[in-house]
This record gives C-alpha cells, sequence and structure tokens, in this order.
C-alpha cells in the first residue's frame, strides 16, 4: 500500500492497523488532524484533563474517551480504534518507557482513558499552502524534538518540562508560520521560541531527544512549537501503574480536517 499526501485518513489508518506502516505519518493524508495520544486509568484521568486545560499549548484537547475502557471512539465522523489505528505506540510501566508496539490490544485495560490532544502535523498543511519549506520532510525525516526548561504548570503528579519540535527557517517564513499558526490553537498555535535554542535549554540543536536532526542553513532561525511528547514527560513523573501514548512522530490520523480547527 503506497501512502502519500493525498492518502485518505482511512487508508493510513488501514495501513497502521495491518502493520504495513509503523513510522512517522508526517506528509500522510494532508488537511486531516492528526492527534497526539495520552491513554492512562481512571484514577489520573480527572488530574490529567486538568493538566492539559491549564498547558493548553503542549497538550491541546481534541476528544476525550466518554468512559473507561472505551477504545472505538467516533472522532469526525468516523470510528477509530485507539488501540490499533496508529502506527506505533510507548508503553509505559510505573512512569518508565519499557516497550514500543504496533497494537495495544494485548494490553489494554478496562479502566484507560483515551485523550486524542492536537499536533504539529496538522498546521504543517497550511504552512506548506503558503510555500514554506518543512525540511524534516523535504529530508523525509521525522521532526526533531528536544526536550526543554520551559515548566509546566503541574496538576496532581503531573508536572515537568514542555517538549518541543523544531522548524528550520529563513526569518521572513519564521513571522509568516507566527501569522498561520496563530489560526490553530488546537493544535499548538503559534511557536513558543525562535532563534538561540540555548535560551530555552537545547544544548545541542543537532543533537534532538527526539526523531531526527534535520539541516539547518546558513541565515536560517530555528522556530520552536509546542509538542505533543510533553504529555509523555508528565507520564514519567505521575508514575501510572500502567499508560500509553503515540510513539514521538507516529500519530493517529483523523477524519477532522484542519479548516474546521482554524479560528481566524
Amino acid at each position: 500500500m503506497h501512502l502519500n499526501a493525498s492518502s485518505m485518513p482511512q487508508a493510513v489508518r488501514t495501513a497502521a492497523r495491518q502493520g504495513l506502516l509503523q513510522g512517522p505519518t508526517a506528509g500522510l493524508a494532508n488537511g486531516y488532524v492528526q492527534a497526539n495520544l495520552a491513554i492512562l486509568p481512571e484514577v489520573l484521568a480527572a488530574d490529567f484533563l486538568k493538566f492539559c486545560l491549564v498547558n493548553p499549548k503542549p497538550c491541546p484537547l481534541i476528544a476525550v474517551a466518554e468512559y473507561p475502557g472505551q477504545y472505538e471512539m467516533l472522532v469526525g465522523g468516523h470510528t477509530l480504534d485507539i488501540r490499533r489505528d496508529a502506527p506505533r505506540y510507548n508503553l509505559f510501566r510505573d512512569g518508565r518507557l519499557v516497550e514500543s508496539v504496533n497494537d495495544l490490544s494485548p494490553y489494554w485495560r478496562a479502566d484507560m482513558v483515551s485523550f486524542l490532544l492536537g499536533c504539529s502535523f496538522s498546521f504543517e498543511d497550511a504552512l506548506q499552502q503558503a510555500g514554506i519549506e518543512l525540511r524534516h520532510q523535504s529530508e523525509q525525516k521525522n521532526v526533531p524534538m528536544y526536550n526543554t526548561n520551559l515548566r509546566l504548570t503541574p496538576v496532581g503528579p503531573f508536572q515537568g518540562q514542555m517538549v518541543v519540535s523544531m522548524r528550520p527557517m529563513l526569518a521572513a517564513d519564521a513571522i509568516r508560520a507566527i501569522q498561520i499558526c496563530s489560526r490553530f490553537p488546537t493544535v499548538h498555535g503559534a511557536p513558543v521560541h525562535l532563534g538561540d535554542p540555548a535560551l530555552i535549554g537545547i544544548r545541542d540543536i543537532h543533537q534532538p531527544d527526539y526523531g531526527d536532526a534535520v539541516t539547518i542553513r546558513a541565515g536560517e532561525l530555528p522556530v520552536f512549537w509546542a509538542c505533543g511528547v510533553t504529555p509523555q514527560v508528565a507520564i514519567r513523573h505521575a508514575r501510572p501503574d500502567l499508560a500509553f501514548s503515540h510513539s514521538p512522530g507516529c500519530m493517529l490520523v483523523t477524519d477532522l480536517t484542519n479548516a474546521s480547527l482554524a479560528v481566524l
């Protein structure tokens, strides 16, 4: 099955469910919302919901399961199987990442509550339509992501520092990107920083903590957006006995349109 920018969301999910797609979803199903995942035991769900509400930049809520144990969710008019429709998942035990799998079915519990969070891949379609190059896509890599010193507002056991994704751009493109992304607050909105990485605690821009390093050309600025990997940092602090997330870059592609999330 060949997937590309014009692929429909259902085709991407089918490939993931069949194990044919186990890598990053950047550049697939352009025009449709891609979601980060955080799946936690019911005992922690209320605190995590509050955590998202007070940290909306890295944790913009799109949908929440209606009841514990629900793994089929109606999003954008289509039913998604949260356990199998993303290409790759991370499995945490006591807050530690212990395994990466392509199917959560064998590990699913009746008390798990699923959260779908906005992803920066959604606004990338708008950036490309404006003629802005996305280096990780042109180099066929996963977007680079970094831990930072930007502190999150804690709620209960959830706390930590923000994770950011980075895209290098010329200054003029960075300004345009800020204008464009401000229209999409539910998929991280405008960048949180641009320029000197050290100011937000990144020691080496060429050594991302997640994803792949990309080329930064002369005259370009690194531009940083809040990233949906941030909940995985919060999960490590909360140390639930069991939790799941998407694997960084491997998103759940929904049938919601990016245009439906624009606010201006």
